[in-house]
């Protein structure tokens, strides 16, 4: 597999979860979008599209929408090299891949591409939390984490199992 060829999409049949009955004050349907900085939109689309193989539309003269498989996106707003503010390693976003070989291909294609898409920093492939993944900063200092669960889909068991851990822990 090459970094351009197509690759087979694992997304459960159905990606809408029950969210039951909730006595929360707001009563939304779903979780729509985040955002992100970037200095500038054109860059920052060739990084998302090129490299990560997100879909982007432009929807503003300053921002774009990103998505991937779902009805979820990310508003990308572009404010200028001097206002960004550069997000720590846990503020990330996450892309699953098909296998660890894929997270493994990432990596090298991450260290190899790097001054192309302007990557700033590609941290060590491991096994954490249980996924097999690595990190990387791109070059609006967003963090991006490409990884691989060997259960199929991660968000399926994290909400399945329930709370592993009572509030006061």
């Amino acid at each position: 597999m090459t970094l351009f060829e197509p690759i087979a999409h694992r997304l459960p049949d159905d990606c809408r979860a029950d969210i039951g009955l909730r006595d929360s004050i707001v009563q939304p349907y779903c979780m729509s979008h985040g955002t992100l900085e970037c200095a500038e939109l054109k860059a920052s689309r060739r990084f998302y599209e090129e490299f990560l193989g997100l879909q982007c539309v432009k929807h503003a003269i300053t921002a774009l929408s990103v998505r991937l498989g779902m009805r979820f996106h990310i508003v990308c707003v572009q404010v200028g090299a001097e206002q960004i503010h550069p997000c720590h390693v846990l503020n990330h976003w996450g892309l699953d891949v098909e296998s660890r070989a894929a997270v493994d291909e990432a990596h090298d294609n991450a260290l190899r591409f790097r001054g192309q898409y302007g990557i700033r920093k590609v941290m060590d492939v491991k096994d954490m939390h249980g996924v097999y993944s690595f990190y990387m900063e791109d070059l609006d200092h967003n963090w991006w984490e490409i990884q691989h669960y060997d259960n199929g889909f991660q968000h399926d068991d994290n909400f399945d199992f329930g709370d592993r851990f009572g509030t006061d822990d």
